[in-house]
């Protein structure tokens, strides 16, 4: 049997009032939810982190609450990604990188780097901020997966560019951002986000089945065969990877049960 890297499937956040009753038990308190989530999901993206600022001890208290194997992936903050030129971001990448992520321990994933629809790719100033991005901090190595919205970036140079420093590029499937489905790094990072609400698992059982595949030949170190690639002539490494699945935004609400759903799958 060929040798594979863990699948890890989960949600975005853990705080969201209409889970109340549909994922969370009616009796549980609100400040047990993510000693309670974490034991029915592999991971949780943290969306807080974009928009403010964590104190370590925040960080701290997040891993306490968790089991051991619980992966936590930060996205970064948006002062890092929301300029026009990301070499001039240095200062705040640092604010972000030392601001007690590392607290997390063996709880920290990879750090989600997201940038606007409207951000272009310039190969340049691309290469300046990826250059910039920490391999590790207080004896822990770092992963970095960057989310690129703008169809500017569906080229091999972006691909490139991107395996050069070991930065995964976000596979989104989304009804309008780009879908790049190449593998640059040594994990790979998913956001599934065309869920329905009013799907019980949020997407049908065919299409986690379908993505149980897919999640199963990433992990292997293989590409799956029917997602679009910018750079369709690049072979990347055959060799295992972990693998973060995330169901984001559309069908919110079932959200946990398809990613409980699909964890079963790739059990």
């Amino acid at each position: 049997m060929a040798k594979s890297g863990t699948i890890r499937a989960g949600i975005g956040g853990w705080t969201f009032a209409p889970w109340r009753g549909t994922f969370y038990p009616d009796t549980l308190r609100q400040k047990e939810e993510l000693h309670y989530a974490s034991r029915q999901l592999a991971t949780i993206e943290v969306n807080g982190t974009y928009y403010g600022s964590q104190k370590p001890a925040t960080f701290a208290k997040w891993a306490s609450e968790t089991p051991d194997g619980f992966v936590f992936t930060l996205k970064g903050n948006r002062f890092v990604t929301n300029r026009k030129v990301l070499a001039e971001s240095g200062e705040s990448l640092e604010r972000f990188i030392g601001s007690g992520i590392t607290e997390l321990g063996d709880r920290l994933g990879p750090l989600l780097w997201q940038f606007a629809p409207t951000k272009r790719f310039d190969p340049d100033d691309f290469n300046a901020f990826l250059t910039m991005l920490p391999a590790s901090r207080d004896g822990i190595a770092l992963k970095h997966a960057v989310e690129v919205r703008h169809e500017s970036f569906a080229t091999p140079e972006f691909v490139q560019l991107a395996a050069k420093h070991g930065v995964a590029i976000v596979y989104a499937q989304h009804l309008t951002y780009p879908e790049i489905a190449d593998v640059t790094a040594g994990f790979i990072y998913a956001r599934l986000q065309r869920g329905k609400d009013t799907v019980p698992t949020a997407y049908t059982k065919k299409a986690l089945d379908q993505w149980a595949a897919r999640a199963g030949r990433w992990a292997t170190g293989e590409l799956p065969d029917d997602l679009p690639l910018a750079n369709p002539d690049r072979k990347p490494p055959v060799e295992p990877r972990d693998v973060y699945v995330y169901f984001i935004h559309e069908g919110k609400i079932r959200a946990p049960q398809a990613a409980m759903e699909l964890q079963k799958r790739v059990a």
